[in-house]
């Protein structure tokens, strides 16, 4: 199909400054939420403004402000299992971040559809692809759609995400990096908060800025 098939959002959302995506496709009028914290209610709402029906989420990792729940007492509304209760469907998830999901958000495992690393979710026309970036979290995954690239916490504008919190791991992480530099020149990131000086910007611009980046592919020399 033809890239206006494609539905893409990005939304600014919650006091961390969280980017909240809407991938779907035009023609089934189907979407998917990408880490639906903070005012979910809301983000149903812009899509049927665009005439879209959400059918679940994709999860980039479990963490409270991308998917709503508890962490001690870190506590985020909203979320994947407010969503589940508003319009059904299932959460995507990757295998490694599904214990920890469920365990934040209370979801069960029957909500839950586990993936592997380079699984693809279709919907209608649109695939999306999963790359699993692990570094932030041991399950952290990025969703590849057409030329953009929607990271969470793994690839910021000119940063990478906290490796200093449970389950981060800096080896992985530019292990990572690496996996997400080779992607062509012309794939936009779109990051999991807005921290950058913009809030898109191009694989190739970030191989040249972002410091991570160039740190990860050097030390792969």
């Amino acid at each position: 199909m033809e890239a206006h098939d494609l539905y893409f959002r990005q939304v600014l959302v919650g006091p961390m400054q969280n980017f909240i995506y809407l991938l779907g496709s035009r023609t089934t009028r189907e979407c998917l939420i990408v880490d639906p914290a903070w005012d979910t209610r809301a983000l149903i709402d812009l899509a049927a403004e665009d005439d879209m029906r959400v059918i679940g989420s994709l999860v980039t990792h479990y963490h409270p402000d991308h998917v709503g729940g508890a962490m001690g007492t870190f506590r985020v509304p909203g979320g994947v299992a407010e969503l589940l209760g508003e319009v059904g469907g299932h959460i995507h998830v990757n295998k490694h971040e599904a214990d920890g999901l469920k365990k934040i958000t209370g979801v069960s495992e029957n909500d839950l559809v586990r993936h592997e690393a380079g699984d693809v979710v279709d919907i209608g026309e649109v695939s999306i692809q999963l790359i699993h970036t692990p570094g932030h979290t041991p399950g952290s995954q990025c969703f590849l759609v057409r030329n953009r690239l929607v990271a969470g916490d793994t690839l910021f504008i000119d940063a990478c995400g906290r490796v200093d919190l449970p389950g981060g791991d800096p080896g992985q992480m530019e292990e990572s990096l690496r996996t997400l530099a080779k992607l062509p020149d012309d794939v936009l990131l779109h990051p999991g908060h807005d921290y950058g000086a913009t809030p898109t910007a191009t694989i190739a611009e970030q191989r040249k800025t972002n410091p991570y980046i160039r740190r990860a592919l050097a030390q792969s020399k």
